[in-house]
């Protein structure tokens, strides 16, 4: 079984600042936030990065500059970047803080889909900023880039230019495929980090057999040279995330992924979270894996080798 990873995704891309007031879109907030959830226990922190006016999703490396560089230094937290930013941006922009800063690891999601937040935009709310409804409405009309030609590129440049490991993100069978393709091309080296996704619409529904399925293909795929772990959108994070466990897996929950803590509550923090799962986790008898465990286990470079400097 050894010990559990639990990743932590801080903010997103998906939520808007009106859906909730605990969701850190502000520099501030998602450095505290970010140390809150560490100290719980993730030994991953996923980062995307918010313009600071507005809350609106942000590619630009001086949005990242106002609080990675903190992070970095007051926690010994994994860092990771996104490169999948959000659908709507060119596959230019949602590289440029990961080329720029050279995490030690990095999403990488593993084919083009159909991610649809439109209903989303159907609960009658008061919205803050005026980009929130036409961002979300204007998704059912949106294709989310991930071509074979993209994901060599993101993995010449960011893995085997810059050392970067990745978070294999799965939202579909074929995903796997996908992935083995490119082990196949001697792109991707064990450990292999998979992140099976669940719930986001126009990808694979939150349903456990579906899970129990993906493993067994994982396994015929690539043996023992890899790990999963589970994430899934909305009411189905906790469930999900505790069936992952119960089968040997690693676990990732965050704001970016669900709002709520329990029915009806809005999550006051990452780190409330985090400390469900972790509660789970260890009531199974694991025990949560420490940064630099994870460090070991997913064999990351160092938190030495990055580039993220005020």
């Amino acid at each position: 079984m050894g010990n559990t990873i639990i990743t932590c995704a801080i903010t997103g891309s998906i939520h808007t600042p009106s859906m909730s007031p605990y969701l850190p879109w502000k520099p501030a907030e998602i450095i505290r936030q970010s140390f809150d959830a560490a100290r719980a226990g993730a030994a991953i922190l996923h980062l995307h990065a918010r313009d600071p006016e507005n809350g609106r999703p942000s590619s630009e490396p001086a949005h990242f500059m106002q609080f990675l560089p903190q992070i970095a230094a007051g926690s010994d937290a994994v860092i990771n970047l996104s490169t999948g930013g959000s659908a709507i941006m060119s596959l230019d922009d949602r590289l440029k803080a990961a080329l720029r800063f050279c995490p030690e690891m990095c999403s990488l999601n593993m084919g083009s889909m159909n991610f649809a937040l439109y209903p989303m935009a159907e609960k009658t709310r008061d919205w803050l900023f005026d980009w929130e409804e036409p961002f979300l409405r204007g998704t059912d009309d949106l294709v989310f880039k991930n071509t074979p030609r993209d994901i060599a590129g993101i993995l010449s440049r960011m893995g085997q230019e810059r050392g970067a490991r990745f978070e294999f993100e799965c939202y579909d069978i074929g995903h796997l495929y996908m992935l083995k393709h490119f082990v196949e091309r001697g792109m991707v080296n064990a450990p292999i980090f998979i992140q099976f996704v669940f719930g986001v619409l126009g990808g694979m529904g939150p349903d456990p057999d579906t899970l129990d399925h993906l493993i067994a293909l994982a396994d015929k795929l690539f043996g023992e040279e890899y790990m999963f772990s589970v994430l899934a959108a909305g009411r189905h994070q906790i469930p999900m995330a505790t069936r992952a466990a119960e089968l040997g897996g690693h676990v990732r929950v965050g704001l970016e992924d669900n709002l709520m803590i329990a029915r009806g509550q809005l999550a006051r923090s990452n780190a409330e979270q985090v400390l469900q799962i972790r509660e789970i986790v260890e009531s199974m008898g694991r025990s949560v894996a420490t940064p630099n465990e994870a460090r070991q286990m997913l064999g990351l470079k160092g938190a030495d080798k990055v580039a993220i400097v005020a």
